[in-house]
């Protein structure tokens, strides 16, 4: 079997709005608010008559995105097996580029192509489901467990940044929908940081956990202040993600050392090497990784192993997925050893899919495609609609 043709579409697809159920638009962070969102689509085809499917962001823009896809990373693996996707994974390499960036929604329709050839889900390719028992006991008691099955992935509820009046209401809303954790956004005003988190934490009755990410937002000292003034109102964190700015990592250290709050990096993870470093510095208890900067599910792969080896939980990101990459998502926590902690996810939140099925969330989780592949196919009118 032979990669014949590397293709890639662009769709904007607009989030539910705020005074809807469980909408989030527009979405506010402290460097910006979307109301849609831009993701690329990416159709591997081979000479065998199958295809796969893979999905990420746009970076500078929709025309740029699609180029490098097209016309940089596809004529380097055309003619190859897409069963070889490790020796692809090191042949695609490009000097001053992070090109792993672009090269993992094509690795992940190979994933969905072998799948598809073999008859089998992804996440049997890579190993068998793993992660959700672990995720399970970690997050639900004996009382819960019965209800949880072993095809299912349970996701974190992510918010942006709102009024606190505002955030109780979706605080609310998320623990009615069966969510046990909320991730909101922060780093405008860190005090309206913390005045949101305890206005939620008060609504729920502390039945939710809460992750708080400032996007790099913080300097070490406002992290410092927001930790300890939630440590001292009795609110702990299941974790703050990136408080501070990349390549900090001493000043992560110190601040691991000064606070009870889990330190969780996240653009961190996104530099090669920087794991390694993370974790001689002593600065994270969590990991947040994401496979798109780490160039496929099988990188993957290799950076659950590097934390798992140092001892270290982890979960992973979401950049406002569809379909695609929620089920790419979804096989690697199912499939990879060491998922121990809920993944985000928006996807509740999309005015629409482009897969044929969208996935259901019940009780906070979605179930794992037992089909071949990836197990979605696309529908291209919905592609049509949207398309940028």
């Amino acid at each position: 079997m032979q990669i014949i043709d590397v293709s890639a579409m662009t769709v904007d697809v607009p989030l539910v709005g705020l005074d809807e159920h469980l909408g989030i638009g527009p979405y506010v962070t402290n460097h910006g608010q979307v109301d849609s969102m831009e993701r690329v689509l990416v159709r591997v085809d081979t000479d065998e008559g199958i295809s796969g499917w893979g999905e990420m962001r746009t970076f500078l823009s929709a025309t740029a995105t699609e180029a490098v896809i097209e016309e940089g990373v596809g004529p380097l693996i055309k003619g190859q097996s897409p069963f070889e996707l490790e020796r692809l994974r090191r042949q695609v390499f490009i000097e001053y580029t992070n090109v792993e960036l672009f090269f993992a929604a094509v690795e992940t329709a190979c994933w969905d192509i072998v799948g598809k050839a073999l008859g089998k889900p992804v996440y049997e390719l890579l190993g068998g489901s793993s992660a959700p028992e672990q995720t399970a006991a970690m997050n639900a008691d004996a009382a819960d467990m019965e209800s949880v099955t072993d095809d299912e992935v349970e996701f974190a509820f992510c918010l942006g940044i709102l009024s606190p009046e505002e955030s109780r209401v979706k605080a609310r809303q998320a623990l009615k929908e069966g969510f046990s954790v909320l991730k909101t956004k922060a780093g405008r005003d860190w005090r309206q940081d913390v005045a949101r988190v305890e206005a939620m934490h008060d609504e729920v009755d502390g039945r939710l956990e809460f992750r708080l990410d400032p996007n790099q937002g913080w300097t070490l000292d406002q992290a410092v202040r927001v930790g300890a003034t939630l440590e001292d109102a009795g609110i702990y964190l299941q974790y703050m993600e990136q408080p501070i700015r990349v390549n900090a990592h001493d000043s992560m250290a110190t601040l691991r050392q000064r606070l009870r709050q889990p330190i969780a990096p996240n653009e961190d993870t996104y530099i090669p090497n920087n794991l390694q470093s993370l974790i001689d510095s002593r600065a994270m208890d969590v990991a947040v990784l994401d496979l798109t900067p780490a160039g496929g599910i099988a990188g993957l792969r290799q950076q659950t192993a590097i934390v798992e080896d140092a001892g270290i939980p982890y979960t992973h990101h979401c950049a406002f997925d569809l379909g695609v990459r929620t089920a790419a998502i979804l096989h690697a926590v199912h499939g990879l050893p060491g998922f121990s902690l809920p993944p985000d996810t928006t996807y509740y939140a999309w005015e629409s899919d482009v897969v044929t099925e969208p996935f259901e969330i019940t009780e906070g989780r979605m179930r794992v495609p037992s089909e071949p592949g990836l197990g979605i196919d696309i529908d291209m009118d919905d592609v049509e609609a949207y398309r940028v």
